[in-house]
């Protein structure tokens, strides 16, 4: 008696193979919708919300789309950096709004009356309405939005279905001391609101935070050498005093350095390098700050010989790029981006008018987003 193996399944024919193939596109806007529109059996699979979520944790860095650029005046752009076809569509801005933060999958803009604050997620189309807490209202506010998963082991890249938190931040006009309130998307409630006894009269409008660890910090515009702190872990909040030679013109950045340390990267007197300084704390709580690294212009790699020594106000460092440990500069009227630990650049866009800061925008793009997120209402 002869025995005839059954017929095994064709690779495509199998639902479970043909997922862990099309979970290995590369994460780029083109890749799923593209696989969507092959056959009504391959849309239902890149569709599915499982799939997705796989499908990020496989790939677990979404990739870089593009850069909110901030003009004087209050005006956003958003530029797409990638060529055809992943190159997305610009989003709608509302006229009055402003960008604050920009982190873990989420933007935190803030409308003009400044009465409320908008959780968007690109990804999901999702927008959150938080009111924010009468201390806040009709001030010039700063603010940060972070993903809260206590989830162990969980990776902040997007974290799209985590709870999330926001954190505001103001210099009271009349006494200038800093105070801050945060809000927790579990409970739903702004929690009270915490100060310190540190009094500056100064702004940090133009500066986004950084996160380093557990602990949010912004630079002080027109302050010599202030930095502020806030400790999400122990709720408190506070002024440091940064490196030497920290100058009040915009000119640096808060960023991370090695070992999970804050650092500072600022441009020289002389704008022809990077001095990137690193705040070392010792066993009996002291802190100082050391030169940790200087990086010659003219060493960064994609930069034009002839932008090195240009007059100095065409540099200028815009922000910080924190899951890849990057910064983006303004010279001779152009946007880069420079990997700080490769030192290797690469040019954004072409800008017409100055720019006072800028964000990248990371977030991996689904099947069925035929334009991008409508920010603010």
């Amino acid at each position: 008696m002869i025995c005839r193996r059954g017929r095994s399944p064709a690779a495509l024919e199998d639902d479970d193979l043909l997922g862990e193939i099309l979970l290995r596109l590369p994460p780029m806007p083109s890749s799923l919708p593209r696989a969507s529109i092959v056959c009504k059996r391959w849309q239902g699979l890149v569709t599915d919300h499982g799939f997705l979520r796989r499908f990020h944790a496989h790939h677990r860095e979404p990739p870089l789309l593009g850069a909110f650029l901030h003009h004087p005046g209050d005006k956003l752009k958003f530029t797409p950096i990638l060529p055809a076809p992943d190159r997305i569509p610009p989003p709608y801005l509302d006229k009055g709004a402003r960008l604050l933060s920009c982190r873990h999958g989420r933007f935190l803009i803030i409308h003009r009356e400044h009465v409320d604050v908008f959780v968007c997620d690109h990804t999901t189309s999702s927008q959150h309405r938080l009111l924010i807490p009468p201390e806040f209202k009709g001030r010039y506010i700063n603010g940060a939005v972070l993903c809260a998963s206590r989830e162990r082991g969980h990776v902040h890249r997007d974290c799209h279905s985590t709870p999330f938190k926001v954190v505001l931040l103001l210099v009271h006009a009349k006494n200038g001391r800093p105070l801050t309130s945060v809000y927790s998307s579990e409970t739903d409630t702004w929690a009270d609101l915490i100060s310190t006894d540190v009094q500056y009269h100064g702004c940090f409008d133009d500066y986004f935070s950084t996160l380093v660890g557990n602990v949010l910090y912004w630079s002080f515009k027109y302050v010599m050498k202030a930095i502020l702190w806030f400790d999400l872990e122990r709720q408190i909040l506070d002024v440091l005093e940064g490196p030497p030679h920290m100058y009040h013109s915009g000119n640096h950045q808060i960023i991370q350095v090695e070992d999970g340390a804050v650092g500072l990267a600022m441009m020289s007197h002389h704008y022809n390098n990077i001095q990137m300084w690193q705040r070392n704390v010792n066993c009996h709580g002291v802190s100082t700050w050391m030169l940790w690294k200087t990086i010659e212009m003219h060493n960064i790699l994609g930069i034009p010989p002839q932008v090195d020594g240009q007059k100095t106000w065409l540099k200028f460092i815009l922000g910080y790029v924190e899951d890849t440990d990057g910064i983006f500069l303004y010279m001779n009227g152009s946007v880069y981006m420079v990997e700080l630990e490769d030192m290797q650049s690469r040019k954004l866009c072409q800008a017409r008018n100055t720019i006072t800061y800028c964000h990248s925008f990371r977030s991996f793009y689904a099947p069925g987003d035929s334009s991008f997120l409508v920010l603010i209402l």
